[in-house]
């Protein structure tokens, strides 16, 4: 079986995990140390999924960078985006829409996923998928809570995003 080759863009603000999402990804660890990402780091991971085997591409965008014009070159080529907001950090969920803005405007037929991370440190029962989805304006995109910190459903939302980009 062939290998397909996708890139996936990580957006969202500094400081909600985007990182810390992809080193739980690809490496399986987490860090309590904040790590500033400069311009942006590439990783990769190899997925079997159920109808290709996929080489993921993933572009860890700093955040305090995303207002920059260059930064939509990063998005060029892109067949995914996670967008990371921080469930702890209102501002943050509403930033999502001019991420998606900018994104789009570059890659129009990106798939999209959004993750509302740390949710390990939320309040139970204070997580309502209908009530971010709506906030960010996406009601049909794929949507996780997610903790880098504990690993829950950060697998789920890669994969989700992975099996969208090959159909």
């Amino acid at each position: 079986m062939a290998i397909l080759q996708k890139k996936i863009c990580l957006l969202g603000m500094f400081g909600v995990g985007k990182t810390s999402l992809v080193r739980r990804y690809v490496n399986q660890i987490f860090e309590e140390k904040y790590h500033t990402t400069i311009g942006v780091k590439v990783d990769h991971k190899l997925v079997a999924l159920e109808k290709a085997n996929v080489n993921l591409l993933l572009w860890d965008i700093a955040g305090q960078e995303e207002e920059h014009p260059y930064v939509e070159n990063y998005f060029r080529g892109a067949h995914g985006a996670l967008i990371v907001y921080d469930v702890l950090r209102p501002e943050s969920v509403q930033a999502t829409a001019e991420y998606c803005a900018r994104l789009l405007r570059v890659a129009p037929h990106v798939k999209l996923a959004f993750t509302g991370n740390k949710s390990d440190l939320a309040e139970a029962g204070t997580l309502n998928a209908e009530e971010f989805k709506k906030a960010l304006g996406q009601r049909t995109a794929a949507h996780f809570f997610t903790s880098a910190k504990s690993g829950e459903n950060v697998e789920a939302a890669f994969t989700t995003l992975a099996q969208m980009m090959i159909l």
